[in-house]
This record gives structure tokens, sequence and C-alpha cells, in this order.
């Protein structure tokens, strides 16, 4: 059935009475568990279940078997500090439950489990490797880039080496080249090539770099690299803030995983609420990706656009900035110059 989800209404509190309540300002990003606070509105009668509201960490939806309970509890609680929640003063509303399709376009990623390892993702051709790199080569790295250029986007700001990627395009135009890859990416390119996971005969010359800084909570949109522009293997570098990223993939596809499988978290697809698969890895500061085989072209990975996130209970901020390396070999077949 999955885990239901809710809003406020945008009616007055007392005009809508529901066994749903919404409550601001507790939240484990505050350092209140969902137990701490079930056990706080169990005295007012049966809670059924505690949900996160948002991806801030900081809302949650109490949901009660009767709306009765609810009434309790927000005329007990509502705008009271609460020496139970560490005198924290909550702000309640009624809840409602959403339909199905314009919830699922609000999911954050608390409704899916967040892996630490790429093992436990389990999608064939998805490797993580933790300390890729120490914190001081972290510091150089990020320093060089500062030294040069960035190009500025609409959320974000880029560096492009070896190849141009072209956004409007999402393709590279193969006739332009940059130059060489940066020299400070040398020692990168080494240890790639001793990476776990690639056959002792696999060949890596990779030849097109783009660096992407993220501020607080921009993500990136679902999306799978395009197969005209690049080859198989896609390396991703992350330093500075660490961040969630999630894959999907819609079953009615070629590499339909095992729906079976208690790995797998299934939703509603948010365009047309046909089933689809999610799954959500945690990206620390200096670890690398990689995206080959079916990760890489089965499977859409995107960022949520989220300044907190739900990491097992656990409320991680993100970063004053998280900066990316993505590391890829063109396909020289096509360029963004040809229709």
């Amino acid at each position: 059935m999955g885990v239901p989800r809710f809003t406020r209404p945008k009616r007055p509190a007392t005009d809508s009475p529901s066994p749903y309540l919404y409550v601001a300002n507790c939240g484990p990003a505050v350092g209140i568990s969902y137990d701490t606070i079930a056990s706080v509105f169990n005295t007012f009668g049966e809670v059924k279940g505690i949900y996160a509201a948002d991806e801030s960490g900081t809302r949650v939806i109490v949901s009660y078997s009767e709306a009765n309970s609810a009434q309790q509890a927000l005329t007990a609680l509502n705008g009271k500090p609460c020496a139970d929640l560490g005198g924290r003063s909550l702000h309640i509303r009624y809840s409602v439950i959403q339909p199905n399709c314009e919830a699922d376009s609000q999911q954050v990623n608390e409704h899916v489990p967040v892996s630490l390892l790429a093992s436990e993702v389990n999608i064939p051709g998805l490797y993580l490797v933790h300390e890729f790199l120490s914190p001081q080569e972290e510091k150089e790295l990020l320093a060089a880039v500062d030294e040069r250029p960035w190009i500025s986007l609409s959320k974000r700001r880029v560096q492009h080496y070896g190849y141009e990627f072209c956004y409007g395009t999402r393709n590279v135009d193969t006739k332009l080249h940059l130059g060489e890859l940066p020299s400070f990416v040398s020692s990168i390119l080494e240890r790639i090539s001793l990476f776990p996971g690639l056959n002792s005969s696999t060949s890596i010359l990779l030849d097109q770099l783009t660096v992407n800084e993220y501020p607080p909570g921009v993500g990136l949109s679902p999306h799978i690299d395009t197969h005209s522009a690049f080859e198989g293997l896609i390396f991703s570098l992350s330093l500075a803030g660490p961040c969630i990223m999630e894959f999907r993939r819609y079953l009615d596809g070629s590499w339909v995983p095992d729906a079976a499988s208690s790995a797998y978290t299934k939703v509603e697809n948010v365009d047309n609420c046909s089933n689809l698969v999610r799954r959500s890895l945690y990206l620390p500061p200096r670890s690398i990706l990689l995206l080959s085989g079916e990760a890489r072209y089965a499977w859409q990975h995107y960022i949520p656009h989220h300044k907190i996130d739900m990491v097992n209970q656990s409320a991680i901020r993100r970063g004053a900035r998280r900066v990316s390396f993505t590391f890829r070999k063109l396909y020289f077949k096509r360029s963004c110059s040809q229709p």
C-alpha cells in the first residue's frame, strides 16, 4: 500500500478536522526522534504513524486512528511549550491525505530507504568507493577549480574540460576540442584505472570532464546521460558536501528488475501513475560513483532539491556547496550541431 501522503488544507484548521495533524517545529533536524514524538501524541489516543511532512526534517504528520484524538492533541499542544519535546512550542494544523498522483509529485527522500553502500542498492553496474581522496587532495582540487572561470547556469555553476556539454541539445560538439583534461586531475585518472568492478582488460580513456557546483537546496533533474554522446562508463566524484542520489527505473522497459525483491521501493510514476522503482544512495564527500551497464543505461539518476537529507532517521544538512567532477568518454558519431 505504501506510505500515505498528506498536505495542509488551505482552509483554516477549525474548518477541516481530521485524524491527521500537521506539526511544525519538531522532527529529526531539531533533535527530536519519531519515537519521542509518538510517545507524546500517544497520550491523546492511538497513533497510527509519524511521517515526514517534507524534506526539512522539522515538520511531521501525526496520524491518529480517531479524529477525536487529533482534536484533543491540537487543543492541548498547539502554540504551547511542550516539556517532553525539549520545551519547543508546536504549531499544529489539521492535515488531509493527498490523491496519489498529486502526492507523488511532492515526494521527499524519506519515503525511499537510503543505502550507504552501492551493494545495498542492488543495481547492476553501480559502484561507490568511499574516501577515494584524502581531505588534503579534496582541498587542492577545490582550490584548483576555484582559480578557473565558472559558467553560471540558472541554479548552479559549471566548468567544462576536453569538450563542452551542450545543455540545449544534451550533446557535445566533437569538432570543438577544448584541449586535454587539466593536470590537476591526472592522479584521479590514474586511480580510476584501478576502479573495482572493472575488467582488468578494460581500457579507460576519459576525455570529457564537467565540474558542477551546487549551492544548498539545489539538485539535479532525473535523467540518463545521452547514449549517443558518451560511452558506457561515467564516474562522478563528490567534493565539499554530501547529498542523496536517487535512481528511477520504469517497469515497462528493458532490464526490468525483480519487483518481488524487498530491496525495491515501488511508487507511482509522477507523470502518468504507472509503476516505477526507486532507490536512494548516500554520497559522502570524497566518494566516487561509477555508472556502468544497467545503472548507466536503464536507470535515471537525480539529486533531490533538498537542504537537509534524511538518512536512516538522521538529518544531514548539505554543506555550503557541493562540487562534483563527472568524467566521461565521448562517443564520436554525433555532435550537437547535427539535427
